[in-house]
């Protein structure tokens, strides 16, 4: 897989941004909770209320806090507020939100900064815990004997009618400080979290004897601070489609890029790279296993990134709600951990034996399709259908067994996941028992834990299925990293202008890649233009092979092939085949239309040029019966004509190309006698000037020939005219008495 990431690079740009934007998203989805967290602490149980720093406070009701202050406190907390008499300028605008203000006095806060507010939070927090608790001192005489023991001094007694402000206010400075230590040590366990909590209930009284409208102020910030959740929750959708869109096009371009650069290695692959790997093989790898990259990198643009973001996120924020149940969510991610293990462990061998599993059914369907006639000529359907019933079984079995075991993964995360959930409301609410955390803050955790065990997850699965990826990235690798055998040379010739197309055999040996042994030894021969020179032999003599090095379809092993005077390796191979006109032994049509094969050699060809050609082949007859003509329909391999038809088609689209060299592989084989006599003597006049090449096991397709060569076990065993070679060739005349009478041998 690591293999294919550098084919990922002009995609460099999307990826980053694809980054940026899940950056984004997963802050907005890390931000949820927290907003969750406030309209629950804040907007449902503290009536709206946020902080302990209110928006306005009656001036006796400051000068109780003061009293509880150090001069810097004080100092700080005074610097914040404006003092707004009923007489002030300004009293009609803050009038409607406090009526009190016709009465008494208010201080405002002015326009500060959210620093400066989480700076007097604590400040002004512990002073209204401590002036609520010391009037509640005041209020229970047995809490203030309590206190008078504790501290170990003694509290005058309050004489009646007097206000317990007004008492402290006349007390030494050293008992006025024992007093707040006391109370604040009380409170010093919650935190500031919960301190801020207990003063919201002070503010909330303060805003009630302001004649504040506590609906409205809970309204405001319930509308407020939703409105701002569903906006990031719509920026967290807006960024998730954009990566979808953006991993989309990046997987997608990606495998187009893959599978384009390995169509264009395969159609430079000789017949030797060709050997290493099948046909079914080579289309499993350009379509089953491209798109399990293409899955696999989307989903590691998707979620690869976006896990550890959310997780680690999701961490920092869930200690910080709650640092005494991190415990839970260690637990959890074990567990998950060990399970994804075991699932990993028992499903990984059957990943590896998938694709070859596949690339087996592939194989067993193509050549049921390709081999229909024969599977019927042989009455064999019921042997190929259980053929490919068994490949379709093994594939189906190894498939299911996966399935069932990822099947397992669902019941036992949701298992895992209501576990998880029902031990963070089991210790949490304990915890909101003994004032450690709010309500909102435990559900918030409890939404931070299943996003770390998801996170978790996502990394889980990824790890599940890029195995599978892994093996599909290497196979293609492979076809991709394959070393081409025939290549062009790095400063190419030219051939010489004019062309004249003769070509020669020099002390030429070949042996197959991986064989032990030579299939040609020795071939030496000189093919002159305006000439044909034809190869006969028995079956596996090496005729084709012969054939076959003229192209470089294979390279030589030994000796030399030239061409015009120059070695067939020192010029480009397509300057090298734009020379020939090739008809191989079985003939290829592609899927088109008669018209569309034939201008297969050359797309600029005229009408005129095509109907030549065909008249050539002897094709004329069965194209023109058709009304569509040179319209007609071909289907794929050409499966809708005749063996004869599809080879004489092949001929004339070698024709229409009108090359100076002209290679017939057996080209012949499946055209009767009298079509083929037709056809020598028109290819005749139409290759005058040409060198033609002919393969063939005929000997009446090679008795005019200028050159007849015959090979028997690879080496040439006879060379000249049919009369020298019935004179001088044993070969040559038990292969021609086979086939010929007396009268036609002569």
């Amino acid at each position: 897989m690591l293999r294919l990431f550098k084919y990922l690079k002009p995609y460099t740009l999307l990826i980053l941004l694809a980054i940026v934007l899940l950056f984004i998203q997963a802050n907005a989805d890390l931000a949820l909770p927290d907003y969750l967290s406030r309209i629950v602490n804040n907007g449902i149980q503290q009536s709206g209320v946020e902080n302990a720093v209110p928006e306005a406070i009656r001036q006796s009701q400051m000068e109780k806090l003061l009293l509880l202050m150090s001069d810097d406190e004080a100092d700080q907390t005074m610097s914040a507020y404006t003092l707004i008499e009923p007489s002030s300028p300004d009293a009609s605008l803050v009038l409607e939100d406090y009526p009190a203000l016709a009465d008494e006095a208010i201080y405002v806060l002015r326009d500060i900064d959210t620093a400066e507010i989480e700076a007097l939070n604590p400040i002004m927090g512990k002073a209204f815990v401590v002036v609520s608790s010391i009037q509640r001192l005041a209020d229970d005489p047995a809490a203030a004997e309590a206190l008078q023991e504790r501290l170990g001094i003694e509290i005058p007694t309050i004489p009646a009618g007097m206000d317990i402000f007004t008492l402290l206010k006349m007390m030494p400075a050293s008992i006025l400080s024992n007093i707040t230590d006391a109370i604040q040590e009380g409170f010093a366990a919650l935190g500031d979290s919960m301190v801020n909590q207990m003063a919201v209930v002070s503010v909330k009284a303060e805003y009630e004897a302001l004649d504040a409208d506590m609906s409205k102020i809970q309204r405001d910030y319930m509308l407020s601070t939703g409105g701002v959740m569903l906006l990031v929750s719509l920026l967290g959708g807006l960024c998730t489609i954009a990566v979808s869109y953006l991993g989309s096009r990046i997987a997608a371009g990606f495998a187009r890029d893959i599978r384009l650069r390995a169509f264009e290695k395969v159609e430079s692959f000789s017949s030797a790279e060709f050997d290493q790997f099948s046909t079914a093989s080579l289309i499993t790898r350009s379509t089953n296993d491209i798109s399990q990259v293409q899955m696999v990198v989307f989903m590691i643009i998707r979620m690869v990134i976006y896990a550890p973001i959310i997780g680690i996120g999701a961490v920092i924020r869930a200690i910080d709600k709650s640092a005494d149940m991190w415990w839970l969510i260690g637990l959890a991610v074990v567990v998950l951990l060990s399970l994804v293990m075991a699932v990993f462990s028992i499903s990984l061998p059957k990943f590896r034996i998938m694709q070859s599993l596949i690339d087996r059914l592939n194989l067993v369907t193509r050549e049921n399709l390709s081999g229909m006639m024969v599977i019927r000529a042989f009455n064999k359907e019921r042997d190929e259908e259980e053929r490919f019933d068994k490949a379709n079984r093994d594939l189906a079995d190894t498939s299911l067994f996966i399935a069932r075991v990822m099947v397992t993964m669902m019941p036992l995360m949701m298992l895992l996941l209501n576990g998880l959930s029902m031990g963070i409301i089991w210790v949490g609410a304990h915890q909101v028992a003994e004032a450690h955390i709010q309500v909102g803050d435990m559900m918030a955790f409890m939404q931070y834990a299943m996003q770390i065990v998801f996170a978790f997850l996502m990394m889980s699965m990824m790890f599940i299925f890029l195995p599978r990826a892994a093996v599909s990235g290497g196979r293609i690798a492979d076809v991709l990293e394959t070393e081409i055998s025939i290549t062009d040379p790095a400063e190419a010739k030219s051939f010489h202008d004019p062309f004249k197309g003769r070509i020669e055999f020099r002390d030429v040996s070949f042996r197959y890649p991986g064989a032990l042994e030579d299939v040609l030894h020795d071939i030496t021969f000189t093919a002159e233009p305006g000439e044909t020179t034809a190869f006969i032999g028995s079956t596996g003599c090496g005729k084709s092979t012969v054939i076959n090095l003229i192209p470089r379809f294979y390279d030589v092993t030994e000796g030399a092939i030239f061409l015009d005077g120059i070695d067939i390796r020192q010029v480009r191979q397509s300057d090298l085949r734009d020379k020939i006109g090739f008809v191989p032994q079985k003939g290829t049509l592609f899927s088109g239309t008669m018209e569309s094969n034939l201008r297969y050699a050359d797309e600029d060809a005229s009408l005129e040029t095509l109907k030549e050609a065909a008249d050539i082949a002897q094709a004329s007859e069965f194209i023109f019966s058709d009304p569509e003509g040179f319209d007609a329909p071909i289907a794929q391999g050409g499966t809708n004509v005749s063996g004869g038809q599809k080879q004489r088609l092949a001929i004339a689209r070698a024709l229409v190309k009108r090359p100076p060299i002209y290679i017939f592989d057996d080209s012949f084989s499946a055209v009767d006698f009298k079509t083929e006599a037709k056809m020598r003597r028109a290819l005749n006049d139409q290759t005058r000037g040409s060198l033609v090449l002919i393969v063939t096991q005929r000997v009446a397709t090679v008795k005019d020939a200028d050159q007849i060569i015959v090979l028997d076990e690879g080496r040439i065993v006879g060379k000249g005219k049919h009369q020298e070679l019935m004179k001088t060739c044993e070969t040559y005349q038990e292969i021609a008495r086979s086939q010929l009478s007396e009268e036609e041998l002569v």
